[in-house]
């Protein structure tokens, strides 16, 4: 329960450290809309990614390249998303909810 392997802390330490600094050169190259102004789209896919990172450093059967390649693609899907929701009002209105005064002055 408490050992780990050389080996196992080895693998660890260097895939996470090639996973951390691929997750965060991915997201500056996808801009700075991954991680601001989070709607619940944008939240999905931080969890996601970091379920995704997670993942990458405790699973030894799931190698670094496959890992990149999923954050690359949750990166790129959130990008064209964005992108979709930009250029749509139908879309934006499906991707954005308007907040709803529930309780205002004693009164709901």
């Amino acid at each position: 329960m408490f050992e780990i392997t050389l080996t196992s802390f080895i693998r660890i330490v260097t895939v996470g450290f090639l996973a951390y600094v691929g997750l965060i050169i991915l997201l500056r190259a996808s801009g700075k809309r991954t991680l601001t102004k989070l709607n619940a789209f944008d939240l999905v896919v931080t969890v996601a990614l970091g379920s995704t990172l997670a993942t990458i450093l405790l699973d030894s059967s799931i190698s670094l390249l496959e890992g990149m390649t999923a954050f690359a693609l949750l990166i790129f899907l959130q990008y064209l998303l964005t992108f979709f929701s930009v250029h749509s009002k139908w879309v934006n209105n499906v991707i954005k909810s308007e907040p709803r005064l529930l309780f205002l002055d004693g009164s709901f």
